[in-house]
Formats: C-alpha cells, sequence, structure tokens
C-alpha cells in the first residue's frame, strides 16, 4: 500500500503535494518523493525512509512549479531505497504508482529488449517506460498512457506527468483507491479524501477502468478504452477528523470495515487471473525451495499478531506446514529453535 498525490492549479504544487503526502503516511514510510513541473522542466527529490526526510532534503533543494506529484512508499518490488522511491522517470514522462503490476518482469523484459534501461527494481519503473515507448510510436500523451494501462495486468492507481505537456496531468485506476478533488481553476488526486480536505470538498471518485485528464481549467474522465464518462461531484461534509476515521464514529469500527478492501489489496497482484497460482516472485525461491519449507515463523505484534494467529490456521490447514507465531517483542529476547 502506498499513497499518491497530484496536483494542478495556481498554487506551488511542492506545498500541497507535501501536505497531502503527510495525511497518507500512514499508507506508507519507507521512502517519498516529489516531482514539479516549471518552466518545461520536471525536478524531482526522494528521500529513503520517512517523510520528514525528505522535508528535509527540500529544504536545501527545493522544487518549483504549480504542477506535481507526489508518493509515499511502502515497499513491495525492490527493498526500501532512494534508487526505488517514486516518482519513476522514463523520458519525459514521470509516474507515481500505488499497487502491484503482475505482469512486470514480462514487459520489462520486452522493454530492456528494446533498449530500455531501468535504474530501479520496481514494477512500477515499467510504467514510465512504456508511456515514453508509446509516445514515440504515437506522439499523443493521452494515447501512450491508454495504450499502457491496457498492457497492464494487477492493481494500479497512478498520477503521471510530462515536460512536453506543461498543462496536463493523467491519472487512472483500476483496483487501487484513487479521488479526485475539485477545486477554484485547480484539480487533486490522492489515494483518500483527507489529503484533499482543507483545499476542497467536492470530490469525484474514480471506478475502476476509469482515467481522468487535467488541464487547470477542466476535468475530462474516460473508459481506458476511451469512452467518456460523467463526472459525478460528490461533496464532503466530514471534517478532517471525520475523514481520518472514514465517515466512521470511531477508528476500530473503520478499522473493521476496511478489513474486506485490506485483504483484496493484499492478494492483489499476488494471485494469477485465473487464481491457479500464487506469485511470490518477490521471494526468490524455485518451486522446489518452497516446496522443501518444513515450517514457518511468523512474528509479530498488536492487530497483526491475531491476523498472524489466523494465518497459522489457514496455513495448518491447507498447506499441511506448521507454523509458529510469535509476538515480536518476546521472539526478540528468547532463543528459538528456528
Amino acid at each position: 500500500m502506498c499513497g499518491i498525490v497530484g496536483y494542478i492549479g495556481e498554487q506551488q504544487a511542492v506545498d500541497v503535494v507535501l501536505e497531502g503526502l503527510r495525511r497518507l503516511e500512514y499508507r506508507g514510510y519507507d521512502s517519498a518523493g516529489i516531482s514539479t513541473l516549471n518552466v518545461g522542466q520536471i525536478d524531482t527529490q526522494r528521500a529513503e525512509g520517512k517523510l520528514s526526510n525528505l522535508e528535509q532534503q527540500l529544504k536545501t533543494c527545493p522544487l518549483s512549479g504549480t504542477l506535481g506529484i507526489g508518493h509515499t512508499r511502502w515497499a513491495t518490488h525492490g527493498k526500501p531505497s532512494k534508487a526505488n522511491a517514486h516518482p519513476h522517470r522514463a523520458g519525459g514522462f514521470v509516474v507515481v504508482h500505488n499497487g502491484i503490476i503482475e505482469n512486470y518482469l514480462q514487459l520489462k523484459q520486452q522493454l530492456v529488449a528494446c533498449g530500455h534501461h531501468f535504474k530501479s527494481e520496481t514494477d512500477s519503473e515499467i510504467i514510465a517506460h512504456l508511456i515514453e515507448d508509446h509516445f514515440k510510436k504515437s506522439q499523443n500523451f493521452e494515447q501512450a498512457v491508454r495504450a499502457t494501462l491496457q498492457q497492464l495486468r494487477g492493481a494500479f492507481a497512478i498520477a503521471v506527468i510530462s515536460d512536453q505537456h506543461p498543462n496536463q496531468l493523467i491519472a487512472a485506476k483500476a483496483g487501487s483507491p484513487l479521488v479526485i478533488g475539485q477545486g477554484q481553476g485547480e484539480y487533486f488526486v490522492a489515494s483518500d479524501i483527507p489529503a484533499m480536505l482543507s483545499h476542497t470538498r467536492d470530490m469525484v471518485f474514480l471506478n475502476d477502468g476509469e482515467m481522468a485528464l487535467f488541464n487547470r481549467a477542466e476535468m475530462q474522465i474516460t473508459t481506458l478504452e476511451g469512452d467518456p464518462v460523467e463526472a459525478k461531484i460528490k461533496t464532503i461534509t466530514w471534517n478532517p477528523t471525520m475523514a481520518e476515521k472514514g465517515g466512521y464514529r470511531h477508528f476500530m469500527l473503520k478499522e473493521i470495515h476496511e478489513q474486506p478492501r485490506a485483504i483484496a489489496d493484499t492478494i492483489a497482484g499476488r494471485i494469477t487471473d485465473n487464481k491457479s497460482a500464487i506469485l511470490l516472485n518477490e521471494l526468490n525461491l524455485s518451486a522446489d525451495e518452497l516446496n522443501g519449507i518444513e515450517r514457518l515463523y511468523i512474528v509479530a505484534c498488536g492487530t497483526s499478531w491475531h491476523a498472524a494467529l489466523v494465518g497459522k490456521f489457514l496455513i495448518e490447514k491447507h498447506a499441511r506446514i506448521p507454523v509458529e507465531v510469535d509476538i515480536a517483542s518476546e521472539f526478540r529476547y528468547r532463543q528459538p529453535l528456528v
């Protein structure tokens, strides 16, 4: 799970995006980054670790411009590092992405064969390279993004900017959350409502398989195939505290109701389209190595410990592998027989 923020308008984008990322830091704190477009040039600052590290970096390396995107990361593909932090760039195209691209390895191999060079270990970077590749053929920003998204399998929410199109921001989603905020001569994009609530209460909730194109004056929503979609604006009446609770009376109730989505987000991109196999590519284990596992240890704390107990029950039932669950603070100080 990651958090993305985008802005196009008259304000300094870095201030708007940074404020939004602060409100989304619960979605990831392995690394963070922001890109802004100023006088036809995209500048990017990224930092490993918490958002505060990026804030300190911006004090000595400030960004300027009224169009920008940002990202706070929870690592999936690739370790937490500055190189793996978003935004990712290929040519004149810069992307932030939340989700998992199932077929990224196949697409990456195709791109490498065509001469593309990658700087990170992430699945997200392929999106920028695909857009660059399609743009060379069509010379059309919108068409390049649309063609790219139609190649992706998995879950995604993205925001894209281009140094060749200084008055455009494109966003799209399929399986990952994305909300649009409409202001006066400005638009916002974010993974969750609180990121934008201090700027606007007029929101549009994109459906899966929809893409939004913005300039400072207007917004257009289409399907990924290009068919127009009517923008249904919803006015949010929650205050910031209520927004953080998703409109529920308290956080516990919010978390209870979020469990189906949390499970869906967790397994998105981890199973094949026909649901016949589980994908665990990041483990770098062969089928023989996986079959050779004799025992599993799950170390957790808090609610994760309770989830681990459920996991123990399911793994032992379906995989017939013994599972031990430990509270992290206890595991650290005892001498387990691993």
